[in-house]
């Protein structure tokens, strides 16, 4: 019996463990998406004239960027490091071989995003502010983030 109480409990932790990856893969999933979607359908054709200026459109996109922001540091914990990705990206290995420089972009990205959040209130600001964001995006994922295949 004590040893069926051992058995169970041991694939109990193992398969919570297993879980846990999944949820921390699905929040990094999850929360790059909303960043990409939030650059390419709502910043985005507003800088280049397709959509109109929305200013609550802009303060949700940059809140998102803010929240990502803070969520970053702690999204890609050691766990993580050899799970199953989805789709056509994974991070890197660099992120937890280069924390310190990880981190740092990671700060770059805050605070640009801080200083986008207090400047953009038109669309001549958000046009001014735009490209600072794209570029701290880009810089990362030149050195953080994988192409699959």
């Amino acid at each position: 019996m004590m040893r069926t109480v051992i058995v169970v409990g041991t694939l109990l932790l193992g398969a919570g463990a297993v879980l846990a990856q999944q949820d921390a893969v699905k929040l990094a999933q999850d929360t790059m998406k909303a960043n990409g979607r939030n650059m390419g359908t709502v910043l985005g054709p507003m800088v280049k004239g397709e959509k109109p200026y929305d200013q609550a459109a802009v303060d949700a996109a940059l809140n998102q960027f803010d929240d990502t922001a803070k969520k970053l540091p702690t999204m890609f914990p050691a766990s993580v490091k050899n799970a199953k990705w989805e789709g056509d990206f994974s991070p890197s290995p660099k992120i937890w071989d280069d924390k310190a420089g990880y981190d740092a972009k990671v700060a770059s990205f805050a605070k640009v995003v801080s200083e986008a959040k207090a400047k953009v209130k038109d669309l001549d600001s958000l046009k001014a502010n735009f490209p600072g964001i794209g570029r701290e995006c880009g810089a990362c994922h030149e050195t953080y983030r994988l192409k699959k295949g």
